[in-house]
């Protein structure tokens, strides 16, 4: 079976204004404009999507934005629709994030919405799952997970499936000072793959990437990315600075 090729995928949250984002555009773009073994995904804030587009333009980097409304229209304020990022050539979106979940009120049921919509508007939907420390703590992340990842990708076809990135953030090692090991991250990979594959074929599921999101940086990426089932991961902090971003995508060429 073809090797998954591996996906670093930059989520700047609310951070950078337009000129902002623009310099660290640019200088992600200097060193990784030509990078075609790894797929580098910027998602600036919605405020930043063209100034990023502009400047990744005509190079291998993709870009992405952070959320979406299932919509494809209406009356619906502040919202964004995965047919208005298709129109500036978005290529990726982040659904169902941790902080989406819990300071939002996002539900599987409206990230199920949004991942559908993406789809059939031919974005790549990167969808979040992760257990909080309470939950992990009383032994309950692996039911958790599974009811994320099957009521996130309900009703979802296997071909459709196939053009999904999944991301695991343990909520817990986020910001928190604690971290999971490369042995926890990959075992609920593998577990998250196993989830997959009862939701549609080995196959399929051996073709999802699945991201790492729990505070990877250059200083443990080497050990997380030498697991078999990381194939890559969504970056918060350390895509702020164009060093560690590129660092980080370093390591991942070389795994």
């Amino acid at each position: 079976m073809k090797q998954r090729k591996r996906i670093i995928a930059g989520n700047w949250k609310m951070n950078k204004t337009a000129s902002e984002s623009q310099a660290l555009a640019e200088d992600v773009k200097r060193e990784l404009g030509e990078c075609r073994d790894v797929e580098v995904v910027l998602c600036p804030p919605f405020t930043s999507l063209q100034t990023v587009a502009d400047v990744v333009g005509e190079t291998a980097i993709k870009f992405g934005a952070q959320n979406m409304h299932w919509e494809a229209s209406g009356a619906y304020t502040g919202e964004i629709s995965a047919f208005m990022l298709r129109s500036l050539y978005c290529h990726f979106v982040i659904l169902g994030h941790s902080e989406r979940r819990s300071y939002f009120g996002e539900t599987d049921a409206i990230i199920n919405k949004k991942t559908k919509s993406a789809i059939a508007a031919s974005l790549t939907p990167i969808v979040c799952v992760g257990e909080t420390i309470a939950e992990r703590q009383a032994n309950s992340h692996m039911d958790v997970v599974r009811t994320q990842v099957q009521g996130s990708l309900a009703d979802i076809s296997p071909a459709e499936l196939k053009k999904i990135v999944v991301a695991y953030e343990p909520v817990w090692a986020i910001g928190t000072g604690l971290t999971a090991t490369p042995e926890q991250a990959q075992e609920m990979h593998a577990f998250i793959r196993s989830v997959l594959t009862d939701m549609s074929n080995e196959e399929v599921a051996q073709s999802i990437r699945i991201q790492y999101g729990g505070s990877m940086k250059p200083s443990n990426a080497a050990e997380l990315l030498a697991k078999p089932d990381i194939d890559g991961g969504l970056i918060g902090g350390a895509s702020l600075d164009a060093r560690s971003f590129v660092e980080l995508v370093r390591i991942a060429q070389q795994r």
